[in-house]
């Protein structure tokens, strides 16, 4: 998981771009994946949930827009067009993160309704691209972009902003209750409880 995470998104921004991967001719990608994992762990598992949910939401907030400008500035460097170049910036830092979700089974965050995590790329994206037009240097124009993205995200996150739906959506059925395990107790016990009360009627009739 550590790997599709932590590379996923550079190597697929990378075949789009008609590039060899970074992540497969530089040891140093796969030595942080690993160091990452590791210390990732050691949270999990030495910190309260708390502490874990608020560290890494702030920090794929942190990454999110970075990935974004690496990805937008080396599709403009390619030569791709702005719409291109947006989508590129949204790949990067989304991609690993669909990776993960599809091997973990569950739906990827992409297409759930949050607090503005594609949407926040494309911000980014975007406003690398203004500020590449409009002649800034590297460094001035990614601290802008970064600025921007990160202050969106965390915004979104602070005051629970959600994308918007479609207005009358067809009302889905409520999903039927999770079977837990306490649920599975109770209907043995009902079923254990009949089975004695017919055992009871045969004995009194008989």
């Amino acid at each position: 998981m550590a790997f599709l995470g932590g590379i996923g998104g550079g190597v697929s921004r990378d075949v789009l771009l008609n590039k060899i991967p970074s992540a497969f001719t530089n040891p140093l990608y796969v030595v942080l994946c690993v160091v990452a994992a590791i210390i990732a762990l050691q949270i999990h598992y030495n910190t309260g949930q708390a502490f874990r949910d608020g560290l890494f939401t702030f920090m794929t907030a942190f990454s999110l827009p970075w990935y974004a400008v690496v990805g937008c500035d080396a599709a403009l460097r390619a030569g791709l067009p702005a719409l291109a170049a947006i989508v590129i910036g949204v790949v990067g830092p989304t991609a690993g993160r669909y990776f993960i979700d599809i091997t973990s089974g569950v739906t990827p965050a992409h297409f759930v309704r949050g607090e503005w995590f594609v949407g926040t790329a494309v911000l980014t994206s975007a406003v690398y691209v203004v500020c590449y037009w409009s002649g800034l240097s590297l460094i001035p124009a990614s601290l802008i972009s970064f600025a921007v993205g990160f202050a969106f995200r965390i915004t979104a996150l602070h005051k629970g902003w959600e994308e918007p739906e479609p207005k009358d959506q067809p009302q889905k059925p409520p999903p039927p209750p999770t079977q837990t395990l306490g649920t599975v107790k109770e209907e043995l016990e009902k079923l254990e409880k009949a089975r004695k009360e017919e055992l009871e009627k045969e004995r009194a009739s008989g």
